[in-house]
């Protein structure tokens, strides 16, 4: 038997799993018919007539038989004001019994937690009287707290609470009351109000808790009844053991083991489960006693070594001598946790233990810098153990966190341990749900203390991230997306890119490393319905490695190619739910990377224009000039306000180096290839391709948008794509994106390259586009057009007709005979009625636009001027003033007409 590393959450007072030791469940149970109040129905269907009268039955057994009728009474009470949204009302009597019995000094302690379990689930009440100075002992006196604290601090609860709980403290009896129950709602009173404890009762409490860490018993205690056949010799207490089972040789701590303790060794327990939260009441951030200057001259001399082993040996004040106990505790649990446990809880708790060491070490660190010399050297040995230990990756975490916070004061190399955090960590425990949230929690949290080269290694690291995003998509997915904007380089954006399209693939492979694994524990992860023989046989192909191999890689190392054979070696493995849920994730992760993409250009032009003028009067400056240094200080809350201040070393050290632009022409260029020529080579999970080319669509548009001259840059390429009719089949929503903004882009307005043999051509290949899918009749091998790429490639025609006017003649005979064709009885065949009434509008509007030339160039191709909200909002001098004037003058012009 061992001590817990903390009792129940007893802030609340009595939680969980002392309900359960009241016999009562948070699952409802059939009553029994024998025990009172049988005949109720389920909690949630009681009226309150029928709750109070089971309430009078319930006063009637407190009054008369305190025994298993009332137990079973309370426990059916419980379930049903537990069990229904909007608190019960129960009669004013039945409340005052209910508190009567918690302070019973001889009500058995089953119903008293009952009775406090009750009166905390009808909190907040006005009818409660209940004061811990009515409470017997301290048992009773955490029940009533639990109640007040309930309260919500009404009346002043957390304050008279605290004052009751020090009066107890104060008291220094040897054989006084026991402080067990109340330290853990000490705790909580802590963390509700921690103002309303005085400087006296700190000092009191801190004294407390280093005689509670430094001085247990090193003696086990005695069992609780000795019983007819016990003698002497078998009740005399042995010594306390180590986990490993031999003797213990230094003071008690969590990790100590033996059959029986004492009262101060279970007040020594739950000292340390509060020991961190304490530390950083009042001092969260360092002690009142140092200001900045005398702490960083602290931290850089070698004074403050021996500074520490000075005041060891004077008298400090408490919180003072509370430090050095909390170091003393930490540095044996850090020993201990290096024995090898005899059980598997006794292994669990020590790899729990080793985790609260470092973070309470962290918080001694922060708060006094001499405790920092005293700690590297122990915690560099840890990392080195934790290397060859499996089982320790969660200590890792707080390991890394330790070295961030310090390493720069410590002048100490840290970056073994940031490559195990981002290399091993996602390689080998990608299937740990809680170790994935907590890495990327910790690079979330850790990006502003992160320098140039520690984010230069996080952002290579991405595949290796991605692995947890991969495997848990469904928890970390708001997660990544959060942290995406830090990832994303101009280095890297390519091949992140590549990697969120395939991201389901990776979830596949993943599938097939563990299943191809030999640890019987990484076997129970596989999903063992599925049945992929040929998926496992190419995963160990030698042919077939580089694929996989490139898809499992831990650093950032260039794009794949033969992406289709990829797809179709893990085609066996689309069905299986996990790639389901990792390609339900990916749409939003990609509106998140161009976001950031985009986001980090707008601010980087900002930035760069002010600096770009004193560089061309000054050619010949360095680079690291004052003044680009001074701008980026003065940059900082614009930074911020786009939440991109994460980034802001890295981006400060592309513009020391003289680097304009993070997206520019070079990288919008990129991505906008690799979104056409990815949109058509997808994996094929169900309904993943439809989503991702409707986000891919949105955000070829945002990129055109955010720069207008790609299309006259891509101009072959995006003539080779218009080109294909099968496009509109397979990606309609990608090709009817690129037709409208070959459109609204390809002009002299957006780009002074701009000719018109450039418009001739787009004109001629979009026009025998447009004439082959609406002259054809669909079939199996080519479908129906949709309407919305007629209309829009109808459009595009006549912007194109509107900046080339030669063009006008052709594009108004063909739009005639695409309104005539839709009025036709053969667009039954091939549209809906609705469908070719659109198509018939659209192409009445485009023609009617095209008589007055100069008019539709006004709407089709307006000047940066004329885009500006007031034309759209202003009546008298708008784009619709325009439109409507052109309506009028088209419809007199046909009422003139004969016949």
């Amino acid at each position: 038997m061992r001590p817990r590393k903390s009792l129940e959450s007893c802030g609340t007072g009595a939680g969980l799993g002392v309900l359960a030791a009241a016999g009562c469940s948070r699952r409802p149970r059939r009553a029994c018919s024998t025990r009172p109040g049988a005949g109720l129905a389920r909690p949630k269907e009681i009226q309150d007539e029928e709750l109070q009268g089971f309430c009078s039955r319930i006063i009637k057994l407190l009054r008369e038989d305190l025994g298993p009728a009332a137990v079973d009474a309370l426990q059916r009470l419980f379930l049903i004001v537990w069990a229904t949204k909007y608190p019960r009302r129960l009669d004013k009597t039945c409340v005052d019994l209910l508190q009567a019995t918690l302070c019973l000094p001889t009500c058995p302690e089953q119903l008293q937690v009952l009775c406090a379990a009750i009166l905390r689930e009808m909190s907040p009440s006005d009818s409660l009287t209940l004061s811990c100075d009515r409470a017997p002992n301290t048992r009773q006196m955490s029940l009533v707290a639990s109640v007040l604290l309930a309260q919500g601090d009404r009346r002043q609860e957390v304050r008279s609470v605290g004052q009751r709980i020090f009066t107890v403290l104060e008291s220094r009896q040897p054989e006084g009351p026991s402080l067990r129950h109340l330290l853990p709602v000490l705790s909580k009173v802590v963390g509700l109000a921690p103002g309303t404890l005085q400087e006296d009762q700190t000092d009191l409490l801190s004294k407390r808790l280093v005689d509670w860490l430094r001085h247990a018993s090193v003696q086990q205690g005695l069992p609780h009844s000795g019983g007819f056949f016990s003698t002497p010799r078998a009740r005399q207490p042995g010594p306390i053991t180590e986990v490993d089972g031999a003797v213990a040789s230094d003071f008690f701590t969590v990790l100590s083991t033996g059959q029986h303790f004492t009262e101060d060794q279970w007040l020594n327990v739950q000292a340390f489960s509060m020991l961190r939260a304490w530390l950083l009441h009042k001092s969260p951030e360092g002690p009142s006693t140092l200001d900045t200057d005398d702490k960083s001259e602290l931290e850089g001399s070698t004074l403050s070594v021996l500074s520490a082993a000075s005041t060891a040996t004077r008298l400090l004040p408490p919180r003072e001598r509370l430090r050095e106990a909390a170091f003393e505790y930490c540095q044996r649990l850090i020993e201990q946790s290096n024995r090898r446990a005899l059980r598997k809880g006794d292994a669990d708790l020590q790899k729990a233990c080793l985790v609260e060491a470092i973070l309470i070490l962290d918080v001694l660190c922060r708060q006094d810098p001499s405790f920092l010399y005293r700690t590297l050297s122990c915690l560099k040995a840890l990392h080195t153990r934790l290397g060859t230990d499996p089982g320790s990756e969660r200590a890792v975490l707080p390991l890394a966190q330790f070295f961030l916070n310090h390493g720069e004061a410590a002048a100490v190399g840290s970056e073994a341990i940031y490559q195990h955090l981002l290399t091993r960590l996602p390689s080998e425990h990608f299937h740990n749900p809680m170790l994935a949230f907590e890495v990327i929690r910790f690079c979330r949290d850790n990006l502003p203390l992160f320098d140039l080269h520690l984010l230069g290694i996080l952002k290579s690291s991405f595949p290796n991230l991605f692995k947890f995003l991969a495997w848990n998509s469904p928890p970390l997915t708001s997660e990544f997306v959060g942290l995406l904007p830090a990832l994303v380089d101009a280095g890297t954006a390519v091949e992140m890119l590549h990697t969120l399209l395939d991201l389901p693939c990776l979830t596949a492979a993943l599938h097939l490393q563990l299943r191809s694994s030999s640890s019987p524990s990484e076997r129970l992860l596989w999903d063992a319905s599925l049945r992929t023989p040929s998926c496992l046989e190419a995963f160990r192909d030698p042919q077939c490695q580089g694929l996989f191999q490139h898809l499992l890689r831990t650093k950032a190392s260039g794009s794949a190619e033969r992406l289709t054979l990829l797809h179709q070696l893990l085609q066996p493995m689309a069905s299986c739910a996990r790639v389901a849920q990792c390609a339900e994730a990916v749409p939003a992760l990609l509106q998140a990377f161009f976001s950031a993409v985009i986001q980090s250009s707008r601010l980087l032009e900002c930035w760069w224009l002010p600096l770009a003028a004193p560089r061309e009067l000054n050619p010949g400056g360095a680079p690291g000039d004052r003044l680009v240094t001074a701008w980026l200080d003065a940059g900082w809350a614009a930074w911020a306000s786009l939440q991109l201040s994460k980034t802001a070393p890295c981006l400060a050290g592309r513009l020391l180096q003289g680097e304009p632009q993070f997206a520019g022409r070079a990288l919008t260029t990129q991505l906008a290839l690799l979104l056409l020529e990815r949109s058509d080579s997808l994996y094929q999970v169900p309904q993943y391709e439809a989503r991702v080319q409707r986000v891919l669509s949105s955000q070829f548009l945002a990129l055109c948008q955010r720069n207008p001259s790609l299309v006259v840059e891509l101009a072959r390429e995006l003539l080779d794509f218009v080109g294909s009719v099968s496009n509109i089949h397979s990606r309609a929503g990608v090709f009817t994106s690129v037709v409208w903004a070959i459109g609204e882009y390809l002009s002299v307005t957006c780009d002074r390259r701009c000719t018109v043999e450039q418009i001739n051509k787009f004109f001629e290949a979009l026009e025998a586009l447009l004439f082959e899918v609406t002259q054809s009749r669909p079939s199996a091998d080519q479908p129906r057009c949709p309407p919305q790429v007629v209309t829009v490639l109808m459009t595009t025609l006549t912007k194109l007709a509107s900046r080339s006017q030669d063009l006008i003649p052709r594009v108004s005979l063909f739009l005639s005979k695409m309104r005539t064709l839709a009025q036709g009885p053969a667009s039954s065949s091939t549209h809906s009625e609705e469908d070719a009434e659109a198509i018939r509008i659209r192409a009445t509007e485009l023609l009617n636009l095209l008589k007055m030339p100069s008019v539709a160039q006004f709407v089709f191709t307006p000047s940066a001027e004329v885009c500006h909200p007031r034309y759209h909002r202003d009546t008298n001098m708008s784009l619709p003033l325009a439109l409507r004037m052109v309506s009028r003058l088209v419809e007199k012009e046909s009422s003139l007409l004969p016949g």
